[in-house]
């Protein structure tokens, strides 16, 4: 029986294989731009008999013969003069190999900021068309800003993979909007329904890299107990695993792989031995550094001869009149930077080892992008220990962080390096990230390395591109045509321009001739060569230098003026005219206008016309399991008056954990049991705490834990007295001096019966340790 099925079988594979034939004869007749590929026809059949009827041919889509596989590394704030690819004193050698047998483009641009940067990056589309005009977490009712990525204009990763294409991400993504990143979704905006099959990372704009908030796909990761734990290796080793895996099941389906890391953002979070290594390298300090910086640009021909330094915002001071300390202080905040991208850009290149491993590295096409914005400034003139003190209005002082210097880069910390260092690793610019009205915010190296698709080796490309120029160059790279429809909506073209006729021709003509910029009011104009542009605020500044209408405009002859130090205004103003009029024109047509400076005020979704999850709301009830949740998707405790009610069950042994928190190391609350005895400890920033606790232990058997904390009014961050109860009778009492009045944390959540991510409460711990050991029926937070 079994030979005479196999001799069956072997009469059939002349049809099998006919029918594979014809299946790649229509693949490559596909129209691929209507996505997804509709699928034929199913035909009728009247015939009883399987054996006497032969089946329609089978199309598998796949992505067109030859179709490289794509990587983008996105590197997070680092500015244009960090990396030595780019003259910078850090070396990259990753990026450094990939320069050598590649491209180098030196005239690449960003938006200035992170959440519209990647928006762009991966649309092909500009920052405002995809309603990314700020950070998610900024964003209005306003066309342009209100931070959901429209459906007409889909992902080059969706086009990808309805073309065939395995696709996954890693790493940071900032695109989902705040109201929809919890368990209710909609989930539409997140990674695995923005093109990526697979998603491993965090979704807001920064991480604790020590102890990260992430998902794998949609479901929250238990970090492992590992004290030498850290997420630039996680994701690597994630992203190592896929590929290898992806090529081992189909080597010859593409992949389309972003890699993008926290890196190096702040936190600055490094492994010790990394930082041991940079230690004294940065004592000639920021403007020494600035000076060495442009010297090595203009021999290595990233900056052209005559070239010279932009001048420093006025706030950086010089280095020689810094005291002892504060140059102490800041050279080694360099040094944990410096050591952040040198161990970043060494796990970028494990990544890529995994690819040359599968045999593929020749046919893959890698955009290494150093920086989504220029570096950032946002540590202000002392730097932080805990940048969340930026967010909360909170002054550093120098004597303070001297205390914590040797723990800078810890877990013990949540640092940010003083603005000096911002402008000398955006050098030659004078600015840096947020400032979208100069180079030194949004002009960013990028290396391009196609060994079967670029000739050409070790060379630099001049012409000007941006952000929205890598998808078009992707599709270009595939064979692909941009698609006018995608899963039913039509599409709003792709606005930038494919780099590819740059590729093989150091002499080509410059095809992206006019690009807009604006983040938060700074904003500016290119236009054949020219530029013209205001500086609205400085990152560090809390309010505008004035009324947009007031703004002083300057004009750069660019292809003269590599770094903007000769501001040709007064000479020219017919032509400062004119470029200030197709600023307005590409303003109107890209939803820039109005133009949105507001600060604070963005943060209250209720101000600025965007969704709350919680709006109106004035209590919440939950569960035990119920975890994870961010600050944009739970009640807000800031500046008010709360009530916390924790209806427990408590067993006959010693409970212990975590009834509800908020936040953690680095600022936040919570209710909690030590050694069966109920707790409230307040933690202001990582500065002060404040704690209340019962004298005994609790009852076994059902028990009632509230607190009530009444607070002082009269503005934001102010104090309050804290009132502790068990079944109603006052277990303890005691003033809390200080709260935080605007954020506790981009990535640290609200959990019942654990608290994930740092520890609100040392003693008591995170993660599964913190485990409450009894039974939470519900936990209800009022405010008031």
């Amino acid at each position: 029986m079994e030979l005479r099925q196999a001799v069956a079988l072997l009469g059939l594979l002349p049809a099998l294989f006919a029918s594979l034939v014809v299946a790649q004869t229509d693949n490559d007749k596909l129209d691929r731009t209507t996505l997804p590929i509709p699928e034929p026809k199913r035909p009728l059949y009247t015939e009883l008999d399987v054996r006497k009827a032969k089946a329609p041919p089978q199309v598998q889509v796949k992505a067109p013969a030859g179709a490289p596989n794509v990587i983008i590394v996105l590197v997070d704030d680092l500015g244009f003069g960090a990396t030595s690819t780019f003259g910078g004193p850090i070396p990259t050698p990753t990026l450094d190999r990939l320069a050598q047998n590649g491209l180098r483009y030196n005239n690449f641009h960003t938006t200035a900021l992170c959440s519209p940067t990647r928006a762009a990056l991966k649309s092909g589309r500009n920052h405002h068309t995809v309603n990314m005009g700020f950070i998610t977490e900024m964003a209005t009712g306003f066309p342009g800003n209100t931070g959901q990525i429209p459906n007409a204009t889909a992902p080059v990763a969706e086009m990808l993979r309805l073309n065939g294409y395995s696709t996954a991400a890693f790493g940071k993504w900032h695109e989902t909007a705040v109201w929809e990143a919890s368990v209710s979704g909609p989930f539409d905006r997140w990674p695995t329904h923005q093109g990526f099959d697979k998603f491993y990372g965090f979704i807001g704009g920064e991480t604790n890299q020590w102890a990260p908030y992430l998902y794998d796909g949609v479901t929250q990761v238990e970090l492992p107990d590992d004290p030498s734990y850290h997420f630039m290796t996680d994701m690597t080793d994630k992203a190592v695993s896929w590929i290898k895996y992806q090529k081992a099941l189909t080597p010859d389906k593409p992949f389309f792989v972003y890699f993008a890391p926290g890196a190096t953002h702040a936190p600055h979070h490094v492994p010790k031995e990394w930082i041991a290594k940079w230690k004294g390298k940065f004592d000639m300090g920021w403007d020494k550094l600035r000076e060495e910086t442009l010297a090595r640009q203009i021999k290595m021909g990233i900056a052209p001869p005559g070239t010279q330094l932009a001048p420093k915002p006025a706030a950086i001071k010089d280095w020689e009149k810094l005291s002892a300390d504060e140059q102490r202080l800041f050279a080694h905040q360099v040094e944990v930077f410096a050591a952040y991208l040198d161990f970043t850009d060494h796990e970028i290149g494990r990544m890529l080892e995994a690819v040359e491993a599968t045999g593929q590295a020749d046919n893959t096409l890698v955009f290494y992008i150093a920086g989504d914005n220029g570096t950032s400034g946002e540590g202000g003139e002392n730097g932080m220990f805990n940048e969340y003190t930026y967010f909360n209005g909170v002054h550093e002082e120098v004597p303070d962080l001297l205390k914590v210097i040797d723990k800078w880069g810890s877990p013990e910390t949540y640092p940010h390096m003083a603005a000096g260092w911002a402008v000398a690793l955006d050098a030659p610019f004078g600015w840096m990230k947020q400032v979208a009205s100069d180079f030194g915010g949004t002009r960013n190296g990028m290396v391009v390395h196609w060994p079967k698709g670029i000739k050409a080796k070790n060379e630099i490309r001049t012409p000007f591109s941006h952000v929205i120029d890598v998808a078009p160059t992707i599709l270009e790279a595939a064979g692909l045509p941009e698609p006018k429809s995608v899963n039913g909506t039509p599409q709003i073209p792709m606005e930038g321009t494919s780099l590819m006729y740059s590729f093989d021709d150091s002499k080509a003509k410059e095809r992206h001739t006019t690009q807009y910029f604006e983040i938060n009011g700074n904003r500016a104009i290119y236009h054949d060569g020219w530029f013209a542009r205001t500086i609205h605020r400085a990152p560090w500044e809390r309010t505008p230098r004035g009324p947009l209408e007031s703004d002083t405009w300057e004009l750069y002859d660019v292809k003269n003026d590599f770094s903007l130090t000769k501001d040709l205004a007064a000479q020219q103003p017919a032509k400062l005219k004119e470029l200030q009029a197709v600023f307005l024109k590409e303003a109107e047509v890209h939803h820039v206008l109005p133009i949105d400076d507001r600060s604070l005020e963005r943060g209250i979704a209720s101000a600025v016309g965007r969704p709350d999850l919680m709006e109106g709301r004035t209590s919440l009830v939950l569960g035990e399991g119920m975890t994870g949740m961010m600050e944009n998707v739970f009640i807000d405790v800031k500046n008010k008056s709360k009530t916390i009610i924790a209806e427990v069950d408590v067993p006959q042994d010693n409970v212990n954990g975590t009834l509800i928190a908020q936040g953690g190391r680095f600022g936040g609350w919570s209710l909690y049991v030590k050694h069966g005895v109920p707790a409230y400890d307040y933690n202001f920033l990582g500065m002060q705490r404040y704690s209340l606790a019962a004298s005994k232990p609790l009852p076994s058997g059902k028990a009632v834990i509230r607190f009530d904390f009444a607070y002082d009014g009269g503005g934001m961050g102010k104090g309050g007295m804290g009132t502790l109860y068990i079944n109603d009778e006052k277990v303890a009492e005691g003033r809390i001096e200080h709260t935080q009045p605007i954020m506790f944390s981009a990535d640290e959540t609200a959990d019942i019966g654990v608290d994930l991510g740092t520890p609100v409460v040392e003693t008591i711990g995170s993660e599964r340790g913190s485990a409450f050991t009894g039974q939470i029926d519900k936990v209800t937070v009022q405010v008031h």
